[in-house]
C-alpha cells in the first residue's frame, strides 16, 4: 500500500499560515481593505490543514523513494488549492480554475498570469504573488534534499560528503537552505533599494528573483529600472537563481576548500562569461548591450523577465539559453549545464575513440576528479528524451486549442523550463485569460511536469521498467 508522508508537507501548510497572516497585517497597515478577508480565509485554512497534517502523520515505517516522490507531486497539486483562494475571493472575479491556474504558475516560478493590467489590482494581493513563489522556491529546494538518494553520486559531492542521508542530516541541510533562501533574499531587497527602486518593488521582486519566479509588480519592468546602472546590476541579481544555493555559504565558510563543492559553479561561470563574451562581440551593435545583458542573464536562470523591446532575431538563442538552464541546486529550470555539458563531452569521446582507437578519452569534469560513468550518460540521454516527448505532447494539445504553432512550440518550452513569456521570446503578450480549458489543464499539468520531471518520471521507468 502506499502511503504519503504529510507531516513534509505540514510546514509548508504553516508557511502559507505565516504569509496570509502577514498579508493581513499589511493591509492593516497601509488601509488595503478590499481583499483582506482572502487572506483570513487562506490564513485558517492553511492553519487547519497544517495542524491536521502534522497530528495525524504517525506513520513511522520507512518511506520509500517512489512513495516520497509521489508526497512532493501531491503537494504540488494540494498546496496552490489554498494558495489560489486569495485570488478566488477577490474582486477581481476569478473562476476557481483561473485563481488555480495563477496559483500553480506562481507556486513552480513559471509567472503566467491571468491579470493584464498589474496596476490595477491591489497591492496586498501583488505581494500575496510574490510570496506565492517565494514558498514555491523554497518548496523546490527542500524537496531536492528531500529526494537527494535518486541523484547521481557527483551531485551529491557538491553538497555534502555523506552518501546518503539520515533524519538529523536532511533536517541541517533544510535549516542551512532555509537560512539561505532568507537571507539571499534580503541582500537582493538591500541591493534594489540602494538602486533608489522603491520599497515595495524592491521586496516583490526579490521575492521572484530568488524563485526563479516570474511575476512582475507592475506590468513592464522598464517602469522600474530607468538606467544602465539599474539594469546591468538587475542583470547581474538574477544570477542569485543560476548558482547553487550553497554556492555563497561554500566560498566563506567551507575551511578546507574541496573542488567538489564548486565544480558545478565554476563549470557555470566559463559557461555565463562565454555566452556573454559572444553577445557582446556579435550581437550587440544596434542596441544597447545592457538590454541584452538583462535578456542573456533572465534567460539563463530561467526567470524570463526583459525589457520590452524587439528582439525576433535573437528569439531561438534566448530559448536554447532557458533550456539549458544553471545550476541543479538552485531554483532555476532547465536541463542543466552540467548534464547537457557531460553529455556532449561522453559523445565527442566516443566518436573520438572510434578515429583514434591507440588514445585514451578519460569521461573527467574539468575542474575536479570527478569521473561520470555510463549509468549517468543514461539517464542524461533519458532526460533530454522526457524533455522532447513533454515538448511535442504540450505543444500538440496548445495546437488543438487554436494557438499558432509557433507560439504553441514557444510557449510549450517555457512552461516545461518555467519560464515566463516575455518579449525575449516573442510572447509578450500572450493572453492567458482568454484560453479555453484543455489548454488551461495542458498547462497546469505541465507547468508541474517541468519542475518535478526528474523527480517523478525517472523513477517510476526504473519502478516499472527496469524492476531488479
Amino acid at each position: 500500500m502506499i502511503s504519503l508522508r504529510i507531516r513534509y508537507l505540514s510546514f509548508f501548510f504553516g508557511l502559507i499560515t505565516i504569509f496570509s497572516f502577514l498579508n493581513v497585517i499589511y493591509s492593516y497597515y497601509f488601509n488595503l481593505y478590499l481583499n483582506l478577508n482572502t487572506y483570513y480565509i487562506s490564513l485558517t485554512a492553511s492553519l487547519l490543514i497544517a495542524l491536521l497534517f502534522y497530528k495525524f502523520d504517525n506513520n513511522s515505517k520507512k518511506i520509500s523513494i517512489f512513495e516520497k516522490i509521489l508526497t512532493v507531486f501531491f503537494g504540488y497539486l494540494t498546496l496552490p488549492i489554498i494558495l489560489s483562494l486569495p485570488f478566488y475571493f477577490s474582486i477581481y472575479n476569478l473562476t476557481f480554475l483561473n485563481s488555480y491556474f495563477e496559483a500553480v504558475s506562481g507556486f513552480t516560478s513559471t509567472g503566467f498570469t491571468m491579470f493584464e493590467n498589474i496596476k490595477l489590482i491591489d497591492q496586498s494581493l501583488i505581494l500575496w504573488r510574490s510570496s506565492i513563489q517565494w514558498i514555491g522556491g523554497l518548496y523546490f529546494l527542500f524537496s531536492i534534499i528531500y529526494l537527494i538518494d535518486i541523484y547521481d553520486e557527483s551531485f551529491k559531492k557538491s553538497l555534502t560528503n555523506y552518501l546518503s542521508f539520515d533524519s538529523s542530516e536532511i533536517l541541517k541541510q533544510s535549516t542551512k537552505i532555509f537560512l539561505l533562501y532568507s537571507f539571499l533574499t534580503f541582500i537582493i531587497f538591500i541591493t534594489l533599494k540602494i538602486l533608489s527602486i522603491r520599497d515595495f518593488d524592491s521586496l516583490n521582486l526579490a521575492f521572484s528573483i530568488i524563485s526563479s519566479g516570474g511575476f512582475l509588480p507592475t506590468n513592464e519592468l522598464s517602469s522600474i529600472l530607468k538606467n544602465n546602472t539599474q539594469i546591468i546590476i538587475f542583470s547581474i541579481l538574477l544570477l542569485f537563481s543560476y548558482f547553487s544555493i550553497f554556492f555563497t555559504y561554500n566560498i566563506f565558510f567551507i575551511k578546507r576548500k574541496n573542488l567538489n563543492f564548486f565544480y558545478e559553479d565554476l563549470h557555470l561561470i566559463f559557461y555565463y562569461l562565454f555566452v556573454v563574451s559572444i553577445f557582446f562581440l556579435f550581437f550587440s551593435f544596434n542596441e544597447n548591450f545592457s538590454i541584452n545583458l538583462l535578456s542573456l542573464s533572465s534567460s539563463m536562470s530561467n526567470i524570463g523577465f526583459s525589457l520590452n523591446y524587439n528582439q525576433s532575431k535573437l528569439n531561438i538563442l534566448y530559448l536554447i539559453l532557458v533550456i539549458i538552464g544553471g545550476s541543479f541546486f538552485s531554483t532555476s529550470s532547465g536541463l542543466r549545464f552540467i548534464k547537457v555539458y557531460s553529455l556532449f563531452k561522453y559523445s565527442m569521446n566516443q566518436i573520438l575513440s572510434f578515429s583514434r582507437p591507440k588514445n585514451i578519452f578519460m569521461n573527467k569534469l574539468s575542474f575536479t576528479k570527478i569521473n561520470f560513468d555510463f549509468k549517468e550518460i543514461n539517464k542524461y540521454f533519458l532526460t533530454i528524451i522526457i524533455f522532447i516527448i513533454s515538448l511535442f505532447s504540450l505543444a500538440i494539445l496548445l495546437s488543438l486549442s487554436q494557438i499558432e504553432f509557433e507560439s504553441a512550440f514557444k510557449l510549450s518550452i517555457l512552461t516545461i523550463m518555467n519560464t515566463v513569456n516575455s518579449s525575449s521570446y516573442g510572447l509578450s503578450n500572450f493572453d492567458f485569460y482568454n484560453l479555453n480549458y484543455l489548454a488551461k489543464y495542458s498547462l497546469i499539468l505541465f507547468m508541474i511536469i517541468g519542475r518535478i520531471e526528474l523527480l517523478t518520471f525517472l523513477i517510476i521507468i526504473k519502478k516499472f521498467l527496469f524492476k531488479d
